[in-house]
């Protein structure tokens, strides 16, 4: 009885510092870099990079988020949103928090540049320092434009992914990166409008909050018609062929659907619907890519 409850207690430990690495978020991001892995090359990805880029990566990401975590601990706490996370709710604490995201983002950084390369290790870093404390400490607090600035962060996972392989970034790597990119906004601000009220209670300076609902609505369907032209370059530059395209149209033109409905037809369902269908997008068109690349015709 006694043992069983020492391992129920030592589960619910790890399962909470497991949670400190947002594990959905860190999932994304560990996809879109497998999916950069298998681009960069013809043939399979050496299975040896596959598994140790993949760790690093997802290690760092892990800590990346963690870090996040520690530093809006005090905001997440008044969000209903975050108010359930493990900081907030006294699951962790501070030292342990920060203990185990210097562990988890040394170790992923370690493997990095030992068992992959050093341009991927570095570059990782770099993404962790943009997301972590650029994006979170300085520009999410200091301007609406935070999620556009701080998206090229998020932007780097198929990048980081093609550099494991590869050892170089190339102009096909860099169009995933600007895919992403332009897919940050209107997939985040979709968020945005129907929380603006808990941002606008902390002070964050989320566009709908700082400009109104018309202005942050207008933008996202900007945003959209921006990555609707950016998700063709693929197949202009012939990076993909005739199954990514046709599929990469189905899938704009849901999101332009949910775009436009936005601005024309607001409502909170109609937004969490569309901030929903914009993460299965990216995820879908990245499989697009993938099967694509490999039944290219």
């Amino acid at each position: 009885m006694a043992t069983s409850l020492v391992w129920h207690e030592t589960a619910s430990r790890i399962n909470q510092f497991y949670r400190l690495t947002k594990p959905r978020v860190v999932s994304l991001i560990v996809f879109t870099a497998v999916i950069g892995m298998f681009l960069s090359v013809p043939g399979a990805v050496p299975i040896d990079v596959l598994f140790f880029g993949t760790l690093g990566i997802a290690l760092v990401a892990g800590a990346a988020a963690a870090l996040n975590c520690l530093v809006e601990q005090k905001l997440d706490a008044v969000m209903a949103r975050t108010k359930g996370r493990p900081l907030p709710q006294g699951k962790v604490n501070v030292p342990e928090t920060t203990l185990f995201l210097l562990l988890i983002g040394g170790f992923g950084l370690f493997i990095l540049y030992e068992w992959i390369n050093p341009l991927t290790m570095w570059l990782t870093l770099g993404t962790f320092v943009g997301y972590a404390i650029i994006y979170t400490v300085i520009l999410k607090p200091l301007t609406p434009q935070n999620i556009v600035i701080g998206g090229a962060s998020g932007a780097m996972p198929p990048v980081l992914g093609w550099t494991a392989v590869t050892g170089e970034i190339t102009a096909d790597a860099l169009l995933l990166f600007l895919i992403i990119f332009a897919w940050t906004p209107p997939h985040f601000w979709a968020l945005a409008l129907y929380r603006k009220k808990e941002y606008a209670s902390i002070g964050m300076p989320m566009l709908p909050v700082t400009h109104g609902d018309q202005f942050t609505k207008l933008h996202v369907l900007l945003y959209t018609v921006i990555l609707c032209i950016i998700t063709i370059f693929p197949y202009l530059t012939q990076m993909s062929g005739l199954i990514y395209i046709a599929s990469a149209a189905v899938l704009n033109a849901v999101f332009m659907y949910y775009a436009v409905e936005i601005y024309r037809n607001y409502s909170d369902q109609l937004a969490r619907k569309a901030f929903r269908y914009s993460i299965l997008y990216l995820a879908l068109l990245f499989v697009a890519l993938l099967v694509d690349h490999y039944y290219y015709f």
